[in-house]
């Protein structure tokens, strides 16, 4: 078998420091101590300081309008419980072990991608924000065999931004400001890799929108991916996870497109769509609803 080639050091790179002390003192207790933590966080959030409370409420509203108040307002429990195990995690993630992810995060379907990247050929992974993505990008770090570079938006928060980049980039993925990944791309377009980016979130500043039916209501969502192949020709990959118990998660590979296939306009879009809609209707409390997805309106004259 071919073994991937790592890409270069670059010399300014300088190694990350450990995470804060109190970061790594918590990431120190056992699961069920943090779980223990996480069911109060979660309780709180639902119960007494509930955040963001009035946006979840409308988001599942408009999305399930054949839902009665009963199964909302499990699905905002659920949701606020949900949201806390993640945290706990990833806290964890500061000093978890290689093996734990792996136990933890199973990964199918990744031989075609794989074997794609063992013939010289890089992939364009696109995913969602669901169930933990943190530890989707750890798990995919350690299994995949080849260089992973990973498209994130840099936090406002200088600490906040420094601290989840040395999370996420222990098992070296490479992180690429969103805004710089095309570029990068190109200017490193000799080192065989896979490209990860998560494309659900809302395209506010972008000048390309891609306007559907998602979740009952019109949605714009940002057209990184298709844009990137189009001009890369990398094969496409939508990378779906699902919580299988409390602590693990299960990964899917689903082929969306292949290198250079000729699609019309939005197909490579709505393909994803499709699919993010479908995991989101499977578990609907495993997905944001705190955040505010739906601030762009559809222009009475775009189709």
């Amino acid at each position: 078998m071919l073994r991937p080639v790592q890409p270069p050091v670059s010399a300014d790179a300088a190694p990350l420091a450990p995470s804060a002390w109190w970061v790594r003192l918590l990431s120190r207790l056992p699961f069920p101590a943090l779980y223990l933590l996480a069911d109060l966080l979660g309780w709180l959030a639902f119960r007494v300081f509930p955040h963001r409370d009035e946006v979840v409420r409308a988001n599942l509203s408009l999305c399930f309008p054949d839902l009665d108040a009963a199964r909302i307002t499990d699905i905002r429990r659920r949701y606020y419980a949900g949201f806390a195990d993640v945290l706990v995690e990833v806290i964890k993630s500061a000093t978890l072990e290689p093996e734990e992810i792996r136990r933890r995060v199973r990964i199918v379907g990744l031989e075609q991608a794989r074997a794609l990247l063992t013939q010289g050929q890089s992939v364009l992974l696109a995913a969602a924000h669901q169930c933990n993505w943190e530890w989707m990008l750890l798990a995919l770090s350690l299994e995949l065999e080849f260089p992973l570079d990973a498209a994130y938006k840099p936090l406002v928060d200088s600490w906040a931004e420094r601290e989840m980049k040395k999370v996420r980039s222990r098992f070296g993925s490479r992180l690429v400001p969103a805004k710089e990944l095309l570029a990068d791309i190109i200017r490193r377009g000799k080192i065989v890799r896979a490209v990860a980016m998560v494309a659900d979130q809302e395209p506010t500043t972008s000048e390309h929108k891609h306007w559907t039916r998602f979740l009952n209501r019109d949605t714009a969502f940002y057209m990184g991916p298709e844009q990137i192949a189009r001009v890369t020709r990398f094969p496409v990959f939508f990378i779906g996870m699902k919580r299988t118990a409390r602590g693990l998660y299960e990964m899917s590979f689903i082929p969306l497109s292949s290198a250079g296939e000729s699609l019309q306009p939005g197909e490579l879009t709505e393909r994803y769509v499709r699919l993010v809609e479908r995991q989101i209707l499977d578990a609907p409390p495993d997905w944001p609803w705190s955040h505010k997805r739906w601030k762009l309106k559809k222009s009475l004259y775009v189709r």
